[in-house]
């Protein structure tokens, strides 16, 4: 018989219109495993004889946690989401991989110079969920790389059930990295502490029913877009009273939007991806906005591969943010990185562009106007 967790997550499935494959299914089965192993609730342990001593000395069953991977598309960030919403677990939390890092190094800012301050956050996390939930987890620097494995080592000791949504499997993490050998113990030890995963199949569900190449519009467009898409305010201002608006990024550093209305931002490419700015920026811009317009998105070489990374952060974090974003460019997407140099890279950024854009109609990446 089904548990009320699988017949939760089936259920979600059958709302979009398809059934879990073999891949996700046996993702399920170990997501079921793990809930069950999670340690008792302290509320239990209140109502039995002698829980005073019994709070004193009970330490937290092992959890082996879930690393589910894949290539892009195939539905891991669904599967994870739809168990989230069913757990009957109260203390969880579900984060996107960049989010939970600033939140990390926001928490050991004020530990400066304390003993361990990494145990010091974990023990405070531990206390806040028994679940976590993170997605598209990946380690681009030598900085994180050494940070979430003292981190992870702490929760995993703490009895933190942890579920991760990665594109790789975690032999494939931080490939060609800066000191990769120093990241190895971490490959090692999320191999010790979770079951991997693998997420096969050639479907993209983001690509399912789109056109090819349909992932932006002529720049061209952008002024008619802009009014189309803020004429709903029914203040009837024009679009050049609010051109040139600021708005607010990280550490008080600001943002030159071309136009701006009513959660609606248009940026040219060079202010949100040329210039220095992190992961912390982009969200805050997400804070800010639901649909964001980006003229101007060039086609990446190895001069220019700086860029490149910020546009693939700023395009998980609106993903994630459930920002609208809708591109120009000169080229289309599959040909942004020269002689094929991103192709791998921005699998994940075309197929989260092609979901995101799916509600404007009619577009097509560089290639013409909105009708």
């Amino acid at each position: 018989m089904a548990s009320s967790l699988e017949c939760c997550v089936r259920a979600r499935a059958e709302e979009f219109g398809f059934t879990l494959n073999d891949a996700q299914r046996s993702a399920l089965m170990a997501l079921q495993e793990m809930t069950g192993r999670l340690s008792v609730p302290s509320s239990v342990v209140d109502g039995l004889p002698g829980a005073r001593w019994l709070r004193r000395v009970r330490r937290p069953m092992p959890v082996q946690g879930v690393y589910l991977c894949g290539d892009v598309g195939r539905g891991k960030s669904f599967l994870m989401d739809a168990f989230y919403d069913c757990v009957p677990i109260e203390r969880r939390a579900r984060l996107h991989f960049h989010a939970f890092m600033q939140a990390m190094h926001e928490r050991l800012a004020p530990l400066k110079g304390r003993r361990n301050p990494l145990a010091l956050v974990a023990a405070d996390l531990a206390r806040e969920v028994r679940l976590l939930c993170l997605d598209e987890f990946q380690i681009t620097d030598i900085g994180d790389a050494m940070l979430i494995r003292g981190l992870l080592q702490e929760l995993f000791t703490r009895g933190v059930a942890i579920v991760m949504t990665a594109n790789s499997e975690p032999a494939g993490l931080y490939p060609n990295g800066l000191q990769r050998e120093r990241f190895l113990p971490t490959i090692a030890l999320i191999k010790a502490n979770m079951v991997v995963v693998p997420f096969t199949g050639d479907e993209d569900y983001r690509l399912a029913g789109s056109a090819e190449g349909a992932f932006g519009v002529s720049e061209q467009a952008f002024p008619a877009l802009f009014r189309a898409l803020t004429t709903d305010s029914g203040d009837g201002a024009d679009v050049s009273m609010q051109a040139g608006t600021t708005l607010q990024a990280s550490a008080g550093r600001s943002l030159q939007a071309r136009c701006y209305r009513n959660g609606v931002a248009w940026f040219d490419f060079a202010e949100l991806c040329a210039a220095n700015l992190g992961k912390a920026d982009y969200i805050a811009l997400a804070g800010q906005v639901h649909t964001l317009l980006l003229s101007g998105v060039r086609q990446f070489d190895e001069t220019s591969l700086d860029s490149a990374c910020r546009f693939m952060w700023l395009v998980d974090t609106l993903y994630d943010h459930e920002v609208t974003l809708i591109c120009s460019a000169a080229v289309p997407i599959q040909h942004l990185g020269h002689d094929g140099l991103l192709d791998g890279a921005f699998r994940r950024v075309r197929s989260r562009l092609t979901e995101m854009q799916s509600c404007v109609e009619g577009l097509v990446w560089g290639e013409r106007a909105v009708p």
